[in-house]
């Protein structure tokens, strides 16, 4: 409504106009701020219905109602966010909540039906895969009878094996519904699309170049296409690409790389690559060879104890990297690898610096020796080097204890946890001893003498075979290890393992749970685009909440088998502002990655975390 006054000289009428306009370009600058978080012109309201309730259209509408107010209006109204968040660099930020807590371990399952030889975490529906190879005879889990058993691949006498040998496991109630794969995946890879679709790749004898895909519907099941691929990939290592395409490399005897596009069709081409030749041994320590997509586009690959920056799209290697001293790292040495969390909060994408931490392994000899009963200590460094540095140098540092075969995940919080394994020997079939009960903590942003601590140990070995996934919970899901040729549990020194594990890493101390913020999913924005603003919303205890003290991650779930964790990658995401809407209610304004080569196409879980404590996380998708 207009405000006139006849007199045009009256100072209340001058006031009143400028009150006015400011109430006016309030409303402006808070629906260029909805319409900058949607990612799109449409009217709230609009975007808002899409077949809900009346109600909760209303409740949409009131929750985001505060973040309009606090644009504009936030310097005059405190109460709705004009002083009780701070930009990034408006304060340093409070160190993260301490405790003593140690982690906790539970038994959740006494059968997970195979062994959990490669475990992947499915979006949307919160499933993880977990599947073994097809020729280690009877799983404990059979085929439904609704369900037609598998020929049996070369059998001469028409055999069938009604046996399953992949399960999708509830991460919730435990349960596990059999899935019936039909070429042998014994050592693959594999990776999500961006769709959210389990791309498996490759595997032994009839499997090794077959491209097996699974969704994550209720009733679906894997669909398998034999002879897919170009080359032979056992023990080959999959990454995705900044288009969401993948980079298959290697495999036992093959010194090559192929593309899979991203609906899992392959080329049908191979590239020769020499640098895997001149880094195999006697016995053959540069399988599953660490693959890390740099925030360059470039891959950074480590091969025994060599590593290179490579170009997939012109096939030239950018330079090489000092060798990595001590050992060999890869299968059957078989050490541990990570992308470190790669940060955004500076807002420009060519000033992201990436460093990756491999940590463990063992002696060139150990697997020769294995095989004579003669058990080599593992190693005990971690080797951390600047990739995106062209005059980059290995920082070695030394873990608490010795481990081969463990498994290395990124934390929601930034953290990185080490677990699973053994302190001597290799990989293979009952090449281990001495199983390496305790999980270490390793933070990297701490002085370089102060970032390992030790947890509570399990007291279930986890050895050969054996994985672990992050869930959105924030537990780590732990499975497997079978260092048999076959499902023994008895007469054997390390029985096949069928119990899973849930661990309890120290964010999840029961005493720091009134400091964890809860995403409210139902007001936050989960599809992103790139390099755009959204929205999350928090329930939060506590007035004095300020920017520096939340921190947004997104986080890639990986592919894990033989102690690789494929395409894991963690990034802590640039933030404009925190802002308390409500007692309580905190409105989040972060910006999405800005690429495919920061982040690839797909599905993230997306976590909140509070000064060190880290909220369940929320399925996101970016393409």
């Amino acid at each position: 409504m207009a405000v006139v006054f006849e007199n045009q000289d009256d100072p209340k009428r001058r006031r009143t106009t400028i009150n006015a306009k400011n109430k006016r370009r309030g409303r402006e600058r808070g629906e260029k701020a909805i319409k900058d978080i949607s990612g799109s012109g449409a009217p709230l309201r609009a975007r808002a219905i899409g077949g809900a309730s009346s109600m909760a259209v209303l409740l949409r509408a009131l929750c985001l109602l505060p973040l309009l107010f606090h644009v504009g209006f936030g310097q005059l109204l405190p109460f709705f966010g004009g002083k009780f968040g701070r930009n990034e660099d408006e304060s340093d930020s409070k160190p993260d909540f301490g405790a003593d807590y140690k982690g906790e371990w539970e038994v959740v399952s006494k059968d997970s039906g195979v062994s959990a030889m490669h475990l992947i975490l499915m979006p949307k529906n919160n499933k993880a895969i977990m599947f073994d190879a097809t020729v280690f005879g009877p799983s404990n889990i059979q085929l439904p009878k609704s369900e037609k058993c598998r020929p049996v691949p070369d059998s001469k006498t028409n055999e069938i094996d009604c046996w399953a040998h992949a399960v999708e496991y509830d991460i919730e109630t435990a349960e596990v519904r059999p899935l019936k794969v039909l070429t042998n995946p014994w050592c693959s890879s594999g990776g999500l699309a961006a769709d959210g679709t389990l791309v498996g790749t490759g595997g032994w004898k009839e499997g090794g170049k077959s491209v097996r895909l699974l969704s994550g519907c209720a009733t679906c099941d894997w669909e398998d296409s034999p002879n897919a691929l170009s080359g032979y990939r056992w023990y080959a290592t999959q990454q995705i690409l900044p288009d969401g395409s993948f980079f298959l490399l290697g495999g036992r005897r093959v010194f090559s790389y192929e593309f899979l596009s991203a609906q899992g069709i392959s080329n049908r081409k191979s590239f020769n690559f020499p640098f895997l030749r001149e880094t195999t041994d006697l016995a053959e320590n540069n399988l599953y060879p660490f693959v890390h997509l740099s925030p360059d586009g470039n891959l950074f690959i480590l091969a025994n104890n060599r590593s290179i920056l490579f170009s997939p799209t012109s096939g030239q290697i950018i330079r090489e990297f000092p060798v990595l001293p001590g050992g060999s790292r890869n299968y059957p040495a078989s050490g541990m690898s990570a992308l470190l969390p790669l940060n955004l909060q500076g807002g420009n994408a060519k000033d992201i610096q990436a460093e990756v931490l491999v940590c463990g392994g063992a002696k060139p000899e150990a697997f020769n020796l294995a095989e004579k009963k003669t058990f080599l200590p593992a190693l005990k460094d971690c080797g951390r080097i600047q990739i995106t540095n062209p005059a980059a140098a290995w920082k070695i540092e030394t873990m608490p204890s010795r481990r081969v075969m463990g498994d290395m995940l990124l934390l929601p919080t930034g953290d990185v946890l080490m677990l699973n394994g053994a302190e001597q020997g290799t990989s293979a079939w009952g090449a281990a001893e001495v199983p390496n009960f305790t999980p270490v903590l390793y933070s990297p942003q701490k002085p370089m003498n102060e970032r390992f601590t030790e947890l509570e140990p399990t007291s279930i070995a986890r050895m050969y075979h054996s994985s672990s996934a992050v869930l959105p919970d924030g537990k780590i899901l732990v499975a497997g290890s079978n260092t048999n040729p076959g499902y023994n549990f008895k007469g054997v020194k390390y029985p096949t393992e069928m119990r899973v594990e849930k661990f309890s890493p120290p964010y999840l101390d029961p005493s720091l749970q009134a400091h964890k913020p809860v995403i409210l999913q139902d007001f936050s924005q989960a599809t992103l685009r790139y390099g755009q603003k959204f929205l999350v919303k928090i329930n939060l205890s506590g007035w004095d909440v300020e920017t520096t003290d939340i921190k947004v991650t997104m986080y890639a779930p990986p592919f894990t088998t033989h102690g690789f964790s494929m395409n894991q990658r963690l990034l802590i995401l640039g933030m404009n502002n925190v802002n308390q809407s409500f007692l309580g209610f905190y409105n989040i304004v972060a910006t999405a990655p800005p690429s495919g080569t920061i982040a690839p196409p797909g599905y993230y879980l997306l976590y909140v975390v509070h000064r060190g404590v880290p909220s369940t996380g929320m399925w996101v998708h970016i393409q």
